[in-house]
This record gives structure tokens, C-alpha cells and sequence, in this order.
């Protein structure tokens, strides 16, 4: 049978999602996690394999496996081989046709920054603390300039093997609360690294080192020399992944901004 799980993960200590040659990726001790509990090898496929360092409230996995279990046994089972830093947050049994990432319709990404002259102890390893002052209006115009679908070429790494850079983007919102600012953005699918050189660029915007129709200048050239210097990875969260209400996939809401919690 195939099974969806819903997965949150605090990437800091890990290589990014994908299992790696070196360094530890999420993949793998989900992977091992999820070979324990079915007591044979196990392969995990999630909606959107994350870079780096970027965390994720509401990553989603689909693996096969001939045991059978409840789906309380997978949820406190998994759990419990895995780190503190890695939770499964619900089980679903799915259809043979189900893929976490082919069968997803739209993910959502949450960058935080932290504006204020002084750094925060608490949240350095999940928001980018600029102490320089940035209006978020100014960031917004920008990025609504980059709404629709187009060639997102000057927003992709050197090293994305993506076969083509048109991607649709439905949503980005910029939003200030008090020293925090948070910019939500969505597409049907996503460039490696395209949302910290967006969040890279609407900074410089923001922080008046560029006019907000530079965003738009810089889409044109699709040349990612014409951008500017990527957002780090700590400040991004996988938030939401979308898929057909007839999957009955559990929607994760998105989580409510709060001081150093995404």
C-alpha cells in the first residue's frame, strides 16, 4: 500500500531534504525511521526537496510498504526513531496514483526577517536579521511585479538542473508586524533557491538601494547576474503544499507569524 505522511523539520543541523554523500540529509532518517517501523527498506518521496538549512512545517511524504499497521502505530512508531528536531504530524493511507510531488498543485514558502538594530537569541537560526531599516510597502510593490507566469532564469542557482524556468507565481505577500517581516510566496512549483533571490532582491528594494521597477527589469534579463545576493537559507519554511481537494490530503494551515516562531 502507499502512505502520505505530513512532516515538520527544523533544517539547522541538516544538508537540506535529499540524502546526501556527505553530511546528513532529512531523507535519511525519515527513510530509516520509516524502515524500522515496517521492518523492511524503505523509500520516502516528499512534495519538495528543501536546501540547506530551510526548515518545513508541512513537508509531505508518500513511501510504499507491505505492512500493515494503524495509522497510530506509523504516527508515535516514527516518532519515536526519530530526532527531536524532526516530527511526523499525520498518516494517511493513499491511492497506488498519489505522489507527493507530481500529484501537488501549488506549494508555499515563508521567509522571515527579523528588522530591528539588535539581533534576536532566540530566533538566529530561523529568521535574517537586517538592522537596517527596510519599508515593506516598497517590497511589496516589487514583488507584485513578479506575480504571473515567466521565465524565473535571473532567480535560479547556478546549479538548478530544473529543465525549464517558467513557473507560475500566484501569491507573494509582504507583511510587517512590528520589527518582523514576512514574505509569503506561492507557485506551482519552485526554482532551487528562487525564493532567497527573490527575498534578496525585494531587500534591496526594501532597504532603497534599488527602485521597486527593478524587480521587474531583472525578470526581464533572465540572467541571474542581474539579481542580487540571495536571502540566507535559515530564514525560509516550507509552509503549505496544495494538492486536489479529492486526495484528501490534510491541508496544513499556514502558521500564524509570531516573534521567532515561523
Amino acid at each position: 500500500m502507499r502512505i502520505a505522511i505530513g512532516i515538520e523539520y527544523d533544517g539547522t543541523a541538516y544538508n537540506g531534504w535529499q540524502r546526501q554523500k556527505t553530511g546528513t540529509g532529512v531523507q535519511e532518517l525519515v527513510e530509516r525511521s520509516l524502515s524500522q517501523v515496517a521492518d523492511h527498506t524503505v523509500e520516502a518521496v516528499c512534495a519538495g526537496r528543501t536546501d540547506t538549512g530551510v526548515h518545513a512545517t508541512a513537508q509531505v511524504v508518500h513511501f510504499d510498504t507491505r505492512s500493515e499497521r494503524t495509522e497510530r502505530s506509523w504516527l508515535l512508531g516514527l516518532n519515536t526513531h526519530l530526532p527531536d528536531d524532526i516530527n511526523v504530524c499525520w498518516v494517511r493511507p493513499v491511492g497506488e496514483g498519489f505522489h507527493a510531488r507530481y500529484s501537488a498543485t501549488a506549494r508555499t514558502y515563508r521567509y522571515l526577517i527579523l528588522n530591528r538594530l539588535v539581533r534576536s537569541a532566540l530566533s538566529q537560526h530561523r529568521a535574517w536579521w537586517l538592522h537596517q531599516p527596510l519599508e515593506a510597502e516598497r517590497m511589496q510593490a516589487a514583488g507584485c511585479q513578479l506575480l504571473g507566469e515567466h521565465d524565473f532564469s535571473a532567480f535560479r542557482a547556478a546549479g538548478c538542473q530544473a529543465s525549464t524556468a517558467m513557473r507560475e507565481l500566484t501569491k507573494l505577500d509582504v507583511q510587517r508586524h512590528g520589527d518582523w517581516i514576512a514574505i509569503t510566496v506561492k507557485a506551482n512549483a519552485f526554482l532551487q533557491h528562487m525564493v532567497r533571490n527573490i527575498t534578496g532582491l525585494l531587500v534591496a528594494v526594501g532597504g532603497g538601494e534599488q527602485d521597486v521597477g527593478w524587480a521587474r527589469e531583472v525578470l526581464d534579463r533572465r540572467d541571474r547576474r542581474a539579481g542580487y545576493v540571495a536571502a540566507p537559507a535559515h530564514g525560509l519554511t516550507l509552509v503549505a503544499v496544495d494538492y486536489p481537494g479529492a486526495l484528501q490530503i490534510p491541508v496544513a494551515a499556514v502558521p500564524t507569524l509570531m516573534p521567532g516562531v515561523v
